[in-house]
């Protein structure tokens, strides 16, 4: 097989060529795990050096293994330059593909172990860190109820993030929230309920007797928001927006609940948070609501899932213990209004 050109682009390739290389690629066991895994850790992360350090081998064994991807398929996979590895519209096609068949290998290495004694399975979940604390807790009652011998992985992080591993076959499922259509491709959105933006501070705080809440008040207090670039933060920004105070010059921004509890009672902190996540303290009178100049958006949280994987039954009853928590959540929301 012909390598790429030494021109810099790949070589011109028709359909049925290039059909031909991969199927001659993939019978001839010539790919192999370690050239799709190494494929998708530069996809997921953009840079070689990133990738090598997250699967804990060198960068020239990345770009080797890179290479040989390429030389097997015939085309180039990635446009290097300062910015880092940027997939080519071929690396981009190939990445869903790639996914799957990695995705499906854990998977029946997950079938086999959950048949074993010692090795019951595991399923990965990926959920905001926002969402986490009031909608996991009789999620992971239920599940262990019905599944005692099998593990759960939870990791939280970002919308961006949990997607990128969903997308990359590092998660099972995401509790996350709706993104763009094209970030949105490969996966399904299921509303499960919707979270409203609330305004705390702790219950003694000086702000709790004022009538009307000004910018000028706000300003003497630090403001806790959710990080730039996040979906919650839009409506945070909507809020400060209708208190006056969208040109506060000081924020601290993070989507940690347990820092935002703790600035909220020990700082005075002004804490604009996700309506679910402080609902105990507020009823153990710890934390208030300030009055809100408006109603706030409500937020839709759903379940997201690859349309092209195979569901194992335990991650079925993952998905069912959700669902139900989902729907007490809603009716949550609705008894609020």
């Amino acid at each position: 097989m012909d390598k790429p050109s030494s021109s810099g682009g790949a070589p011109a390739t028709q359909a049925s060529g290039a059909t031909s290389d991969l199927t001659s690629g993939l019978t001839s066991g010539r790919i192999k795990f370690r050239h799709l895994q190494c494929f998708l850790a530069v996809t997921q992360f953009g840079s070689v050096q990133r990738a090598a350090d997250s699967l804990s081998i060198t960068q020239p064994a990345v770009s080797k293994t890179i290479a040989e991807l390429e030389s097997i398929l015939g085309v180039r996979l990635f446009e290097r330059g300062r910015r880092g590895a940027e997939p080519t519209r071929e690396g981009r096609l190939f990445a869903p593909h790639a996914a799957a068949c990695v995705g499906a290998l854990r998977e029946g290495v997950d079938e086999l172990s959950r048949h074993g004694v010692e090795h019951p399975g595991t399923v990965s979940l990926s959920v905001l860190p926002t969402v986490a604390p009031a909608l996991l807790p009789p999620v992971l009652e239920a599940f262990r109820a019905q599944w005692p011998g099998v593990s759960v992985k939870v990791w939280t992080g970002s919308n961006s993030q949990l997607l990128e591993r969903l997308k990359s076959a590092d998660a099972d499922l995401v509790v996350g929230r709706l993104s763009e259509p094209e970030v949105m491709l490969g996966m399904t959105f299921e509303q499960l309920y919707r979270e409203p933006l609330t305004v705390v501070v702790r219950h003694d705080h000086p702000l709790v007797h004022e009538s009307n809440v000004t910018a000028t008040l706000l300003a003497r207090f630090p403001v806790v928001v959710p990080p730039f670039g996040t979906l919650i933060r839009q409506s945070a920004e909507s809020v400060l927006t209708a208190f006056g105070a969208q040109a506060l010059s000081s924020l601290i921004e993070t989507l940690s609940v347990s820092l935002g509890r703790a600035l909220a009672l020990h700082n005075d902190a002004v804490w604009f948070v996700p309506a679910s996540v402080v609902e105990h303290d507020i009823a153990l009178k710890l934390l208030a609501r300030l009055p809100m100049p408006f109603a706030s958006a409500d937020e839709p949280i759903g379940l997201i899932l690859r349309h092209d994987r195979t569901r194992s039954p335990a991650t079925d009853g993952l998905i069912d213990a959700i669902r139900a928590a989902g729907r007490v959540r809603e009716a949550v929301r609705i008894g609020m209004k």
